[in-house]
């Protein structure tokens, strides 16, 4: 499966199609995707979902999808890596706390995230003044002007996400709180035990993996493995660091398991990896 890789922060992705022209794809950024005409059929993560105009769609790293287009359709993809959204709220723990929970909840198995047709029309307003502005974006004020609108746009979006009570990420119960534990611990294979995070959360063993599963679609297991996986991709692409050296921060035994692991869910041999990318 191709892997597309963004070199830049933050970009803009605009065009009409008739036919998807790419194949079942992954990416090591985020995208939100506007549907601005157009109707047809989005494969995400193996559900299928009807899109129609206006429908939104927020996939991460880990998503893999495609399209099938029965009418022309107009798209408009936003792109932008983990250190944007963390530069755009730096200051703002609780902005960093509601981003955390939106961009690393399971949206996906929901579709189209806004169904309300004001709320779509709000956030297609703001993405006509975002993509003005980037016709500009050398000036001195464009990071400051597309800062303050997405921050508004994934405002919009995690309201219409999680319901229009207020978001709270560090609930113990809540599945986004085990994503964000996950996160944070990703480097300590031992704080990542079934048994260790049942007893973090309050759960029993057997509950957490169920609970978990109910909510995410998939294991305990293969999440934090999926998770670090990317992260190990990041390294192989961004840095020098040897296979013993990955293989050593993120916990492995040695290098032979840290490969044989990276094989099984990539298909690729790390050191393969490094020279098979492509670039967006």
């Amino acid at each position: 499966m191709k892997r597309y890789i963004l070199h830049t922060p933050f970009n803009i992705y605009h065009f009409e199609a008739k036919k998807w022209m790419h194949s079942v794809h992954k990416h090591t950024y985020f995208e939100i995707i506007f549907i601005l005409k157009g109707n047809g059929i989005h494969n995400i993560n193996g559900n299928t979902f009807q899109y129609a105009e206006g429908d939104v769609f927020l996939l991460g790293p880990e998503d893999y999808h495609d399209f099938e287009i029965q009418d022309l359709t107009e798209f408009c993809f936003i792109r932008f890596n983990e250190s944007f959204h963390q530069q755009i709220g730096e200051k703002d723990s609780t902005w960093q706390q509601i981003m955390k929970t939106l961009l690393y909840t399971s949206s996906q198995s929901r579709g189209s995230i806004v169904k309300d047709k004001q709320e779509k029309q709000k956030l297609h307003h703001l993405l006509t003044v975002l993509e003005s502005e980037y016709e500009n974006h050398q000036s001195q004020y464009f990071e400051i002007i597309r800062d303050s609108l997405m921050r508004s746009m994934m405002m919009i979006l995690a309201r219409n996400l999680f319901g229009q009570t207020p978001v709270k990420p560090n609930l113990q119960d809540s599945v986004e709180a085990i994503l964000m534990y996950i996160k944070q611990n990703i480097y300590k294979p031992s704080e990542l035990s079934i048994e260790h995070l049942a007893e973090v959360f309050n759960y029993a063993p057997a509950y957490i993996s169920i609970f978990f599963k109910r909510h995410t679609g998939e294991s305990l297991k293969q999440y934090i493995t999926k998770h670090k996986i990317k992260l190990i991709e990041a390294r192989l692409l961004y840095s020098q660091l040897t296979l013993t050296e990955i293989a050593d921060e993120f916990g492995y035994t040695d290098e032979s398991h840290f490969c044989k692991q990276f094989r099984k869910y990539t298909g690729n041999t790390p050191t393969a990896f490094r020279k098979n990318t492509i670039v967006v």
